[in-house]
């Protein structure tokens, strides 16, 4: 039998008591495993602190269209977001804190559910992270070119919506983020902290502007807190579900870079802490901030932010000024949250080389700057297929549209994966998962087993919900069966080579 390492989630000074868990003495049986990664992380530069993991978790986690989302809902927003924090925000932080303690090892999930469960499982958890990581970067070209519309104003059409343009404008971007990613987390974490910093300002804005209009007199009254009860309907359990795995997922992404962080086990769990409460009132002040200028019925779900900057500006007379330049901020902050994604996307092929589980290929490091370079040139190539593949008429086509729609269910396959470690995966260890952590890993499994049903079964009104069930099912069936296929080839090749 052997032990993980003892988790003190909130102990933030190393014990010396010879009486008391060391937290930084080797596991045994996983303590070779442990310092072979260890080892091969040796060579990478520890660029992050706690600073720059913090922004960084906020940076990824906040996405600038879910207040708009929640606002839907009206003043029972509240009671909503807080049931999300309580259900899914809270367990999530728990776990991954508690996981990277144990497992502070370069490639974070990845590394957890192979050491909790086995290579198989490790390396399905990554192929669907992957595929979920792919897909949502490989748009950031269209979103950019979309938004830029805004600040080039009227007539510009012709431009933003020219396939040709907005071809050039991601093969630009994602050439930036290859760049960007092979100099390395130097430079890179540069990037993140702006965009988390602007992220920031911009709630910061966000939720000073209803006082502004107040005080102005452009409204009457504002009331950031309401605690409605929401009606219980489909579609309110429908909204309930992405706002907590959809809008609140995302602590368990920097803890890939663990191995390029300085003192990994406490600072990637201390910045969950700070960064946690931080997200929650950037959320719920946010929502009641867009309730307090627009209706209900008149919110733009696409473009909250933008939206209600230019009401509560135009009422003070200073929109024309103000929107240009919140729309570039935003800008910079969706190019910043693809440089985390596509920065973290990287190391995955790097890890699973490191396990003999893809070639050796994936595993050199730039002779400078110490970085995947080949990991990061073929994440680009094929974040780059796929950009492509949108605008020459195949994201038209059915099939395109069904992996997009199941790019969520990737994702949270790998949370699935992730509540289950402490629930069942530790069991060989010998380590006695506390009471409060299986609680909190079983409220967080059920509302991401929650989101991936209603994402496979739809409770909007489709052409036919089984068909639809059918086809998003299979797709990730499919698309899991390519990844399993992968995985049996590489340990053929594997044991033919031992």
């Amino acid at each position: 039998m052997f032990k993980l390492h003892p988790i003190y989630i909130f102990t933030t000074v190393p014990t010396t008591n010879m009486d008391e868990p060391d937290l930084t003495n080797p596991i045994s049986e996983f303590s070779a495993e442990e310092e072979r990664v260890e080892a091969q992380s040796a060579t990478f530069k520890k660029e992050l602190g706690l600073t720059d993991l913090v922004l960084t978790q906020i940076l990824f986690i906040v996405g600038l269209g879910w207040v708009g989302v929640a606002a839907k809902q009206g003043p029972s927003h509240t009671v909503l977001w807080l049931g999300a924090i309580l259900l899914f925000y809270i367990p999530s932080a728990f776990v991954v804190i508690y996981l990277n303690r144990a497992m502070p090892l370069e490639g974070g999930v990845y590394q957890w559910a192979k050491l909790g469960f086995n290579d198989l499982i490790g390396f399905m958890v990554a192929w669907n992270l992957w595929l979920f990581a792919i897909l949502n970067t490989s748009e950031v070209g269209l979103q950019v070119t979309q938004n830029l519309g805004y600040v080039l104003g009227p007539g510009s059409e012709w431009l933003t919506e020219n396939s040709w343009f907005i071809g050039l404008a991601s093969t630009a971007i994602i050439g930036a983020l290859m760049t960007i990613t092979v100099i390395g987390l130097g430079v890179g974490k540069w990037v993140h902290k702006v965009g988390g910093v602007l992220m920031i300002l911009i709630f910061v804005t966000l939720i000073a502007l209803p006082l502004f209009n107040l005080a102005h007199g452009s409204i009457t009254e504002y009331h950031p807190l309401q605690f409605e009860m929401p009606v219980m309907s489909l579609m309110t359990l429908n909204l309930f579900s992405k706002m907590g795995f959809g809008a609140l997922g995302g602590f368990e992404y920097v803890a890939i870079h663990a191995g390029e962080a300085r003192d990994p086990g406490r600072s990637i769990g201390r910045s969950v802490m700070i960064a946690a409460p931080i997200i929650a009132v950037m959320f719920i002040f946010g929502t009641s901030s867009v309730l307090s200028l627009i209706p209900p019925d008149q919110i733009d779900l696409i473009a909250p932010i933008p939206q209600v900057l230019s009401s509560g500006f135009g009422s003070l007379g200073a929109a024309v000024s103000i929107v240009p330049i919140v729309i570039l901020a935003m800008l910079s902050i969706r190019l910043a949250q693809a440089s985390v994604q596509f920065g973290g996307n990287t190391r995955l092929p790097m890890v699973a080389g490191w396990d003999d589980l893809l070639p050796d290929w994936f595993t050199k490091l730039h002779s400078k700057y110490k970085t995947p370079v080949n990991s990061i040139l073929f994440v680009g190539a094929a974040t780059l297929f796929m950009g492509i593949i949108g605008l020459i008429g195949v994201g038209k086509q059915e099939a395109f549209q069904l992996l997009w729609n199941a790019s969520g269910v990737f994702y949270a396959i790998t949370y699935l994966v992730m509540f289950a470690i402490p629930l069942v995966g530790l069991k060989a260890s010998g380590l006695k998962v506390p009471l409060w952590l299986r609680v909190a890993a079983i409220s967080g499994f059920a509302m991401t087993l929650l989101n991936v049903f209603i994402s496979v079964v739809p409770i909007i009104k489709v052409e036919s919900r089984m068909l639809f069930a059918v086809k998003i099912g299979g797709l990730i069936v499919l698309t899991n069966l390519i990844g399993l296929s992968f995985y049996l080839v590489s340990r053929r090749k594997r044991a033919t080579v031992v």
